[in-house]
């Protein structure tokens, strides 16, 4: 089972650069989850001020350039992991080096066996 876990840390979209000391401790944290196999991939993100949304009202595609004013949280940063339950994500996340404050949101990623067979058809399985 895969499943990402979002780093949503307390933090401004203007104080997103992480100190030295954190990042070593997320490093260490990152290479447990390496040496134990689950790691698939993981990154850090820029914040909304870099990035963009799409929307598509009307079905016509418009641009919005961020920072995102009704944003209410920032995802810092991602982890793709791939374990045996979701109990196991939420172990694996509650063992991240966070202190007073960040927030790691745990969401399964959808297989395309989890569909019904009509939607698998409509995807070419």
């Amino acid at each position: 089972m895969r499943f990402m876990m979002f780093m949503i840390p307390n933090i401004s979209e203007n104080d997103w650069m992480p100190d030295p000391e954190a990042v070593a401790a997320m490093t260490k944290y990152n290479e447990e989850l390496t040496k134990a196999g689950v790691l698939l991939a993981l990154d850090g993100l820029h914040p909304s001020t870099n990035g963009a949304r799409v929307s598509f009202p009307g079905g016509k595609a418009t641009v919005t350039d961020g920072p995102f004013s009704e944003a209410k949280e920032v995802i810092g940063g991602y982890w793709l992991i791939d374990v045996k339950s979701k109990d196991e994500a939420v172990e694996w996340a509650k063992r991240a080096p966070c202190a007073d404050g960040p927030v790691i949101e745990v969401r399964q990623v959808f297989e395309i066996e989890d569909f019904p067979p009509e939607v698998q058809r409509a995807a070419g399985r």
